[in-house]
C-alpha cells in the first residue's frame, strides 16, 4: 500500500525586496568583520519606492561606508534601470545605526558559568535566548529535503538566464514553488511548478512561458520527475512588470522558511542577516544544520533534526534534542549524547569550530543558508563523519 503526500516550498530571486534587505545587511556585515572580526553587529534593512534605510545596533572600530555598500548590492542585484522604479544611484539611504546595547554586551563579553568561576577560554555568552534547529535527509545528494532544493535551484537559474542575457527581457524580481509528491518517505515526482518572473512591459506571456520552461524550469527538474500531469504555472497574474522595492516593501528577516529547509523542518524563529555570530540564531542554527548533516552522512540516521536552545548569556546551551523520526541506527537519546560528546555547543566554540568571524555572509543572502554546493560554507562540509561513524 502506497503513502502518497505532497510538499510544497518556495524560494525567491535575489530581486526579491526582502531578499534585497537581507543582501544589504550581509554586505554591510561582511565589510565590518573584514576590518573587525570581533564587532557586533545587528544590522536590519528596509527597503521601498527610492529609499533604503540601514537601521539597527553595531559596535566596532571600522568606518562602514553604509551608502555605498548599499549601492553597490543594489547594481550587483541588478536594479540599474530607473524604469524599474528602484535604482541603485539615485535611490535615497538612510543610515540610522545605533552602538549596542551595554546591557546585552555584558553578557555575551563575558558568560555567566566565566562570571562564577570557570576560566575557559570559549566564555561567551549566548547573544539572545532562543531555540534553533538544524535538519538534514538523504533524499539529495546535498542533504537537504527535494522541495525547497529545487525550488532555491531554479531562482538561480532564473537569475542566471537574468544576468548572461540569454533571456534579455527579465527584470530582477521573481519566485519558484515546486511541489513534490513523495512515496512514504521517498519523493517519486514532480507534481506542480510555479515560476514568477519579472519582465518588460513590452514582452508577451506566451514568449515568456515558453522561455522559462525551456531555459529555466526543465534544466532544473531531475530526469524521470516530471511527467504529463505535472502542473506548471509561469506569470499565472498575466503581467509582471512592476516588482522589487517599487512593487511592494522590503524587510530583512522575512524570508527565514526560504532562508532554511522551505518548511520541511521546523525554524526557530530568529533570522541570519545582518547579525554577526555572537548571535545564537545564526550560528546556533548553522551549528546544528553541521551536526545533523554529519549524522546523516555518518549514515546514523536518514533523516535527522537537531534543536538546541540557550539563555541569554549563557554559554552551555540549555537543552539538545535529536530527532531521527524513527530512522536512526541507534536511539536519538543515544544521538543526543553523542552530540554533546562530540560537538561543543557554546557560542565562542562554535565560532572556532566553524570559522565564521570572516566575511563569508553576502552570498547566503539569497538562494539558501544550507545545500549551497556552490559556496564553500563551513556548515555545509561533513568532515566528522568518518569519525561519528564508530558509533555504528
Amino acid at each position: 500500500m502506497t503513502n502518497k503526500k505532497l510538499f510544497t516550498s518556495e524560494s525567491v530571486t535575489e530581486g526579491h525586496p526582502d531578499k534585497v534587505c537581507d543582501q544589504i545587511a550581509d554586505a554591510v556585515l561582511d565589510d565590518i568583520l573584514a576590518h573587525d572580526p570581533n564587532a557586533r553587529v545587528a544590522c536590519e534593512v528596509c527597503a521601498a519606492t527610492g529609499l533604503v534605510v540601514v537601521f539597527g545596533e553595531i559596535s566596532t572600530e571600522h568606518y562602514c561606508d553604509i551608502r555605498a555598500i548599499a549601492r553597490k548590492t543594489i547594481e550587483e542585484i541588478g536594479y540599474t534601470d530607473p524604469q524599474m522604479g528602484f535604482h541603485f544611484d539615485n535611490c535615497a539611504v538612510i543610515n540610522s545605526l545605533n552602538e549596542q546595547s551595554p546591557d546585552i554586551a555584558m553578557g555575551v563579553n563575558k558568560s555567566l558559568e566565566a562570571r562564577e568561576g570557570d576560566d575557559s577560554r570559549f566564555d561567551t555568552g549566548a547573544g539572545d535566548q532562543g531555540m534553533m534547529f538544524g535538519y538534514a535527509t538523504n533524499e539529495t545528494d546535498e542533504l537537504m529535503p527535494m522541495p525547497i532544493y529545487l525550488a532555491q535551484k531554479m531562482a538561480k537559474k532564473l537569475a542566471e538566464v537574468r544576468k548572461n542575457g540569454s533571456v534579455p527581457y527579465l527584470r530582477p524580481d521573481g519566485k519558484t514553488q515546486v511541489t513534490v509528491e513523495y512515496d512514504g518517505d521517498t519523493p517519486v515526482r514532480i507534481d506542480a511548478v510555479v515560476l514568477s518572473t519579472q519582465h518588460t512591459p513590452d514582452v508577451t506571456l506566451e514568449t515568456i512561458r515558453k522561455d522559462m520552461i525551456e531555459k529555466v524550469i526543465l534544466p532544473t527538474l531531475p530526469e524521470g520527475m516530471v511527467d504529463e500531469n505535472t502542473k506548471i504555472f509561469v506569470n499565472p497574474t498575466g503581467r509582471f512588470v512592476i516588482g522589487g522595492p517599487h512593487g511592494d516593501s522590503g524587510l530583512t528577516g522575512r524570508k527565514i522558511i526560504v532562508d532554511t529547509y522551505g518548511g520541511y523542518a521546523p525554524h526557530g524563529g530568529g533570522s541570519f542577516s545582518g547579525k554577526d555570530p555572537t548571535k545564537v540564531d545564526r550560528s546556533a542554527t548553522y551549528m546544528a544544520r553541521y551536526i545533523a548533516k554529519n549524522i546523516v552522512a555518518a549514515g546514523l540516521a536518514e533523516r535527522c533534526q537537531l534543536q538546541v536552545a540557550y539563555a541569554i548569556g549563557v554559554a552551555n546551551p540549555v537543552s539538545v534534542r535529536v530527532d531521527t523520526f524513527g530512522t536512526g541506527k541507534l536511539g536519538d537519546d543515544r544521538l543526543s549524547e553523542i552530540v554533546r560528546e562530540n560537538f561543543d555547543l557554546r557560542p565562542a566554540a562554535i565560532i572556532e569550530t566553524l570559522g565564521l568571524r570572516r566575511p563569508i555572509y553576502r552570498y547566503t543572502a539569497a538562494y539558501g543558508h544550507f545545500g549551497r554546493s556552490d559556496l564553500d560554507l563551513p556548515w555545509e562540509k561533513t568532515d566528522k563523519a568518518e569519525a561519528l561513524k564508530k558509533y555504528l
